[in-house]
């Protein structure tokens, strides 16, 4: 690192890295500016993008695009950054710092944005250099970095745009490893800059992985940011088409995926036998009285299913003896093939148009003051089900405004039919993480880290209260668990549930260990140190438990709001 560098920022606690690995751009973005408006740790998030073109306010669309994005297959997004158009694709390491800078004169300064992005700057030289590159340099009076500035041939091979707003920092920094560089010369004029060509690590003949590339930037990137120390997870670096389900590859039903093979790719061996004995802490003591009796008889009669019921939930009689129960929407059939889940996978039936109008009917003849919301994921449809969702709050409200609602909703597949539901402002918005990086691929390899993140992310701008839910005990360490929660914070989320998995079947991911009570309280007190306004974790919890006291509890997290 180069000792002339400025330190300009704050590097109190370690360096928050993700890899996560290839991100739509606007998912990205989503969860870029929501760290950037709610963090105040410092963390990097690496990743690729399928084939992008952005551009920043000052950019000269008529002059520098060459080309119709839709027509080459690209996506096309202006951006809030310094630069020009420029191309992100396969092949290409993206890095965007989220840093909380010092005050170049103090605290209530402005701080040294040119020192920043010399910064950034120097961490990608270094790392150019260590792997071979020993020409990486700056050229002046051209931003980015460059290959033989002190020659008639420079060659661009990474591109840098931030940002720098209140002493935060997003954007950042994409470097060419084994990029497409046609899609640069031929389709734009890469950063407005026609006398250069680009170029890439490849190009330039050095034959190196990404993740071998994420190692050098990542330990780069922690000296400059985090005095050297850094707490990193990764999503998984091999993924393969068939660990998707038949909907989420575009074929229609087809046959549940359950691979044990997934997990082992994620490097958890540990099993506990299906017929073993469960802790006491885990063995649940359910009694029904003559009241759970009387509403499951109501239920019946709407010919309705609550989650309560379906998934045989330990907490079911306390829950709705005070006032809440969950309610499963859009039929009983899921297009995803989650490792953990029992729903059945088979074609599902088309949406019951009947069914807002009855579940609002049920909630009053309940009594219920909190009705949980939830649903299949319905990648079948052109909406995602979102409509439908939205269809069912607009019902209960008619029935009775009094009444809070929660929707436990799908990613919806990151698409803009995740507005409809948005719009129709539910009380609670919540999005399960289910679990921590390493092990997205492994439990529900049809959804991704970072499109549940883009889930939240957009719930929070849309001024919603945002909840999310883990299940711990499929092969995840406690240090994932305390840095999913950190991500959980970063982007804003007011609630966070968290709970012991237990296995339906054979068929299903194994149960790898038991987490004690007391560790249940330890990812309690660190969640709620770290911003988020209320977390419910213990063995038993499920994602309604305690629905509308965790809601009242919940203090919208306001730290580093900008």
């Amino acid at each position: 690192m180069d000792k002339s560098v400025p330190t300009i920022m704050n590097t109190s606690s370690d360096l928050q890295v993700r890899w996560l690995g290839s991100v739509p751009y606007a998912e990205a973005l989503a969860i870029q500016e929501s760290m950037f408006r709610h963090g105040t740790d410092n963390r990097l998030l690496l990743l690729e993008h399928p084939h992008v073109f952005t551009y920043g306010p000052s950019a000269d669309l008529e002059k520098n695009l060459k080309c119709d994005p839709v027509a080459v297959g690209a996506d096309f997004v202006s951006v809030n950054r310094g630069g020009d158009i420029t191309y992100h694709g396969p092949g290409q390491l993206v890095g965007y710092p989220l840093l909380t800078l010092k005050g170049k004169h103090g605290a209530d300064t402005p701080p040294d944005s040119p020192a920043y992005v010399h910064a950034v700057e120097q961490v990608v030289i270094d790392s150019l250099r260590e792997i071979g590159l020993s020409t990486a340099d700056r050229f002046e009076g051209y931003p980015g970095v460059w290959i033989d500035v002190h020659t008639d041939h420079p060659r661009k091979i990474c591109a840098i745009g931030v940002r720098v707003g209140r002493g935060r920092t997003m954007h950042g920094f994409a470097i060419n490893v084994r990029t497409d560089l046609q899609y640069m010369s031929t389709n734009i004029v890469p950063c407005g800059i026609a006398d250069y060509p680009v170029t890439s690590v490849e190009a330039e003949g050095i034959t190196i992985s990404m993740k071998e590339m994420v190692d050098v930037v990542v330990q780069h990137a922690a000296l400059a940011w985090g005095d050297g120390q850094f707490d990193r997870q990764d999503v998984a670096w091999k993924q393969m088409p068939t660990d998707l389900s038949a909907f989420s590859r575009g074929e229609g039903p087809g046959k549940p995926v359950r691979m044990l093979g997934r997990l082992a790719r994620a490097g958890v061996e540990d099993a506990i036998e299906l017929s073993e004995r469960k802790p006491d802490w885990i063995r649940p003591h359910v009694s029904h009285g003559e009241e759970v009796m009387t509403l499951k008889k109501t239920l019946r009669d709407l010919s309705l299913v609550t989650v309560c019921e379906e998934a045989g939930c330990p907490n079911l009689s306390e829950c709705w003896s005070d006032g809440t129960a969950t309610f499963m929407v859009l039929g009983e059939r899921c297009t995803r093939a989650c490792g953990f889940c029992l729903i059945d996978t088979r074609k599902p039936e088309a949406p019951d148009g009947n069914e807002p109008a009855r579940v609002a009917e049920a909630i009053k003849n309940m009594k219920l003051s909190y009705a949980v919301l939830t649903m299949v994921a319905r990648d079948d449809l052109a909406d995602e089900g979102m409509g439908h969702i939205a269809e069912c709050v607009r019902a209960i409200r008619e029935l009775d405004a009094s009444i809070q609602i929660e929707t436990l909703i799908s990613d919806a597949r990151g698409t803009e039919s995740l507005d409809i539901i948005l719009q129709a402002a539910p009380d609670v918005l919540n999005h399960n993480m289910e679990t921590v990086p390493r092990l997205q691929h492994a439990v529900r390899p049809s959804a991704g880290y970072a499109r549940s993140l883009s889930v939240l992310a957009r719930a929070k701008r849309a001024g919603l209260t945002v909840k999310s839910g883990l299940i711990v005990g499929m092969g995840e360490r406690d240090d994932e668990v305390f840095g999913v929660l950190a991500d959980l914070a970063a982007i804003g989320v007011d609630i966070v549930t968290i709970g012991q998995y237990l296995r339906p079947t054979t068929n299903h991911l194994p149960v790898s260990r038991w987490v004690e009570p007391a560790m249940f309280d330890t990812y309690k007190a660190v969640g709620e140190s770290l911003g988020i306004g209320h977390v419910e974790s213990s063995p038993l919890t499920r994602s309604s438990y305690h629905a509308k006291e965790s809601a009242a509890h919940a203090v919208p997290v306001k730290i580093g709001a900008r």
